[in-house]
């Protein structure tokens, strides 16, 4: 009988050699290839949310409260026309808005959460009666809305307070929530805390109903 020798510890030949290394490099082309993509797609997530701290002043993204909202609404009572909400973040307020029958629009400078405003929209069923736009707030006029809400911070108040001035119509009710204007006087306020909501009539915040008092009828001839 033949035996058979076994030879232990027998180095690889160079077909086994070069196997092994091609193996290590798909493992690696594959470990590189899943990183990147990570860093991508956390840089794609992160950027709409970073970008807005290098523009004029930083609105961060802080979704509104139930209570806040209810607020809102309250200050809504009995108005009727366009509404606007600056910087809308995940769209609540203009879904909310648009549920008691405001044509209502959002303005957001993260795309991210416009898009998913937009499905929130189209899920409440108040698609048709709402809009969002990807949109920096210092690039757009709101003259032609009726109501304004603001969900801003105390840098950006004074400015905005000039802009909204300048271009909302007397019958025009702006609604700020978290932060007050700083010059402006609130004829109405409700809530507590973060849920504070102040409530500012044009016509009487640039005098409007004055100027009315102090027109005097023509005199016949």
């Amino acid at each position: 009988m033949s035996k058979v020798v076994v030879k232990e510890n027998q180095p690889a030949g160079p077909q086994e050699v070069c196997e092994a290394g091609s193996r290590r490099s798909v493992w690696g082309l594959m470990v590189t290839a899943g990183v990147s993509g990570t860093l991508v797609a956390l840089y794609a997530v992160v950027t709409p949310f970073v970008t807005p701290a290098l523009r004029r002043v930083c609105l961060p993204f802080v979704p509104a409260t139930s209570t806040q909202i209810q607020n809102v609404l309250k200050m809504l009572e009995n108005r009727s026309g366009s509404l606007v909400d600056i910087g809308s973040g995940d769209g609540r307020i203009v879904i909310a808005a648009a549920k008691r029958g405001f044509k209502a629009v959002g303005y957001e400078l993260n795309p991210w959460l416009v898009w998913y405003s937009r499905y929130r929209a189209w899920r409440d069923g108040v698609h048709q009666n709402t809009k969002f736009y990807i949109s920096d707030l210092w690039k757009v006029s709101f003259s032609r809305y009726t109501n304004v809400v603001v969900f801003g911070v105390p840098q950006m108040m004074p400015e905005l307070e000039k802009k909204l001035e300048e271009e909302l119509e007397c019958n025009a009710r702006i609604i700020a929530c978290r932060f007050p204007f700083p010059c402006w006087v609130p004829d109405h306020t409700t809530g507590e805390g973060i849920d504070t909501v102040w409530a500012y009539d044009m016509k009487r915040s640039r005098g409007c109903e004055t100027k009315i008092l102090e027109i005097t009828p023509e005199t016949e001839l």
